[in-house]
């Protein structure tokens, strides 16, 4: 499959979980639950981080088309995941901020509504995960992050249904933001291991074999 087929498929996805992104945040402010307003936050952050592979993979179609351009067109995509890193740790730090409030003071959480959401955020993913589903031994290292991405982002959803249940069952809301604050650390894993590996890209910095990973 060649790159344009891949700018297709993640332009798609970008537009899918951008629409579930608002849903999800403004139902996680209206029913008090963090864990999906965290759930809400993280797929924008997965939103950033597709859009930007989606803009990386227009940009080298277009300078691939000029035959004066002489650099490296995978440069892009190592800048952009670069760039997104860095903004992922800024919504971790948001959560985190949110949820530790939430902790100190915890507020009505309206159960069945919130976990609803969250289910439609998880179908949501399981499709994008269709959609960006490719022979991996034929892709480049952008698709691959894509999709590694949705699938975080369903593992996200999970704990989330899995928090608010868990808080409506047995009605202990903490639960909840610390749903949320292990969420926030998910993505701080995801943002340093994607920085480390984008940062060692644009300085050409030579990895041992066997020592390549996408982080997620």
């Amino acid at each position: 499959m060649d790159t344009h087929q891949y700018e297709k498929k993640t332009l798609w996805v970008v537009v899918l979980t951008t629409l579930t992104m608002f849903v999800e945040i403004f139902f996680g402010i209206t029913t008090q639950s963090m864990a999906l307003l965290a759930d809400g936050i993280h797929m924008g952050s997965h939103v950033l981080a597709i859009g930007l592979s989606w803009l990386a993979y227009v940009f080298v179609r277009r300078l691939s088309a000029k035959r004066h351009y002489r650099g490296s067109t995978e440069k892009i995509l190592s800048l952009s995941g670069y760039s997104s890193g860095l903004i992922l740790l800024l919504f971790a730090f948001l959560i985190l901020v949110e949820a530790a409030q939430r902790l100190m003071n915890p507020a009505d959480i309206v159960y069945k509504e919130a976990i609803l959401v969250a289910v439609i955020g998880l179908i949501v993913n399981v499709v994008s995960a269709f959609i960006l589903h490719h022979d991996e031994e034929k892709s480049d290292h952008n698709i691959r992050a894509a999709y590694l991405h949705v699938l975080a982002d369903a593992l996200t959803s999970l704990s989330a249904i899995a928090g608010l249940f868990v808080a409506m069952v047995w009605n202990i809301p903490f639960i909840d933001p610390i749903v949320a604050i292990i969420s926030a650390f998910v993505i701080v894993k995801w943002s340093v291991g994607l920085l480390k590996d984008s940062g060692a890209a644009l300085l050409d910095v030579d990895k041992p074999k066997g020592k390549e990973h996408h982080s997620h």
